[in-house]
């Protein structure tokens, strides 16, 4: 079996953040939060890695920061754009965002053959998470009906941002850890009285547990999720297409994978802390919080 390779979403626009937060220095001598990814990704076994990004930056982002880890493990480039859609469909009047995560994993359909996992380029999921996805994506393949998939879950309330809204997949899980569903809830925050709320897909606004088990978009997949990928996503722009923001995530296709039972997805327990960046004001809390692991002796000081 091949090893596994690591796609990390890297096309975000960091509108909400001003700016490209994947290229911003967060640790003591520059590095960014992706410079301990694929560190992290790198000791727990992964051979390859594909950035997504897009071809606006792609110069700038090639040579500051894929290049410095060309001589640790292979590393190729996608290039998510907006009008990259199936035949028949194309970019409504308006819009100038992509079209969600899902579209993001798409663009890298050509330089995918065998499993891989998925994170965010501007989120911190520390090293056991990549441990645990690896370990999940090099067992055997099981000859069965079924397709196998995974995530790595952290509680809700441990993932808010003190600065703003954030998104979320709620999920719920079965007695064996395996996921029932999954739910994309956006603009969660604690609001006033406390209560965390976030809006449904359904339009209404309701109150989210904080001990919620939400995925952060670290996902371990076989190359089979590809096809999933196609099929759903030419159904969305049919549906879809013509909205000027819809997009198209991936905890729906997940979720609608085991709805048809064509797929299960377990949850991986990992002992790793999730930190991230979504607003400005997010950065000194994940500096401090590289620099209390780098105190601890979980990475050294300097990645190179």
């Amino acid at each position: 079996m091949s090893s596994p390779t690591l796609l990390i979403l890297a096309a975000g626009m960091g509108s909400r953040y001003g700016g490209l937060k994947q290229m911003d220095p967060m640790g003591p001598n520059g590095e960014t939060v992706l410079d301990y990814s694929v560190f992290d990704a790198i000791r727990a076994g992964f051979k390859r890695v594909v950035f997504i990004i897009r071809k606006d930056f792609a110069e700038a982002f090639e040579s500051g920061i894929g290049a410095r880890f060309a001589d640790r493990i292979e590393v190729a480039y996608a290039y998510q754009s907006l009008d990259d859609l199936p035949d028949g469909f194309s970019v409504p009047e308006g819009r100038t965002k992509p079209w969600g995560t899902s579209h993001a994993i798409r663009a890298a359909r050509n330089l995918v053959q065998g499993p891989f996992a998925v994170i965010n380029a501007d989120d911190f999921y520390g090293r056991d998470s990549y441990v645990q996805a690896a370990a999940f994506l090099n067992r055997p393949v099981t000859d069965d009906s079924k397709q196998h998939y995974a995530m790595v879950g952290f509680q809700l309330e441990k993932t808010l941002s003190d600065h703003g809204d954030v998104n979320r997949g709620i999920c719920k899980t079965d007695e064996n850890g395996f996921l029932i569903s999954v739910e994309e809830v956006v603009k969660i925050q604690r609001e006033a009285d406390g209560i965390v709320y976030g809006d449904y897909l359904s339009g209404e606004r309701n109150e989210v547990t904080a001990g919620s088990m939400v995925s952060m978009n670290f996902w371990a997949f076989s190359a089979t999720f590809l096809h999933h990928i196609e099929v759903h996503f030419h159904q969305f722009l049919t549906d879809h297409g013509q909205k000027e923001k819809s997009e198209c995530y991936i905890p729906t296709i997940v979720d609608e994978c085991i709805r048809k039972n064509t797929a299960d997805c377990a949850v991986l327990p990992t002992s790793s802390s999730w930190f991230g960046v979504t607003y400005p004001d997010d950065k000194p809390h994940v500096v401090a919080n590289i620099r209390a692991l780098i105190d601890a002796g979980e990475y050294p000081a300097n990645l190179a």
